[in-house]
């Protein structure tokens, strides 16, 4: 009896052996291979995530693009608007420069130019020019127009207008008393010059010293 005992033990060992080994050998492979095939699942989930992303990302791209472009255009004109100089002095040349070009191109005559004390509290600078000059109406309207439409930008501060017709002393023929049957005299020809005198300004951009 117990020799049978001890053999039904010995083959209950043996299946199990059978049984178990394999069993023990699939489960030392399959659960780090599990493990792995976990971790890979998750990069991939994240990785595909990510991927969706720097897609959208990319379509974004165009239209960001034209954005920038867009803005680079804005600051482009934006600057125009302003006088470009390394100082208030250097912006001041050149916008006597400018509006006496501007006088001459309208028919009219400088006949003085005085630059005006800058504004340090003032951001962005302005420089400020005060001329005088001369021009008939016509002259000075056309003046007035390129002034309007100047780029950089120019503003008129003040302006007096005087006419040089009113300085002028009444003529001699005018004054000499004709005799009832003589004919009138002809006129001189009316000077219609006129004596405008001016301030004008536009703002610097990056400037620094006076």
């Amino acid at each position: 009896m117990p020799t049978t005992s001890f053999s039904n033990l010995r083959c209950i060992f043996a299946w199990s052996s059978v049984v178990l080994l394999p069993m023990l050998i699939i489960l030392a492979i399959g659960i780090p291979w599990w493990q792995r095939l976990q971790t890979l699942n998750t990069r991939l989930t994240r990785d595909q995530d990510q991927l969706v992303r720097y897609q959208q990302l990319v379509a974004t791209i165009p239209q960001l693009q034209a954005e920038l472009a867009q803005v680079k255009t804005q600051d482009k004109n934006t600057k125009a608007f302003y006088f470009s100089a390394a100082t208030v002095s250097l912006a001041g040349a050149q916008l006597q420069e400018q509006v006496q070009e501007m006088i001459r191109t309208a028919g009219g005559r400088p006949v003085s130019t005085q630059m005006l004390p800058l504004d340090e509290k003032e951001q962005p600078p302005r420089v400020r020019i005060r001329l005088q000059l001369q021009a008939t109406n016509e002259a000075l309207l056309k003046l007035l127009y390129q002034i309007e439409a100047a780029r950089p930008f120019l503003f008129i501060d003040q302006l007096s207008i005087r006419s040089a017709a009113n300085d002028s002393p009444d003529p001699p023929a005018a004054r000499r008393r004709l005799p009832n049957n003589a004919p009138p005299p002809v006129p001189p020809r009316e000077r219609d010059d006129l004596t405008v005198r001016l301030d004008i300004f536009g703002f610097v951009l990056g400037s620094n010293a006076p």
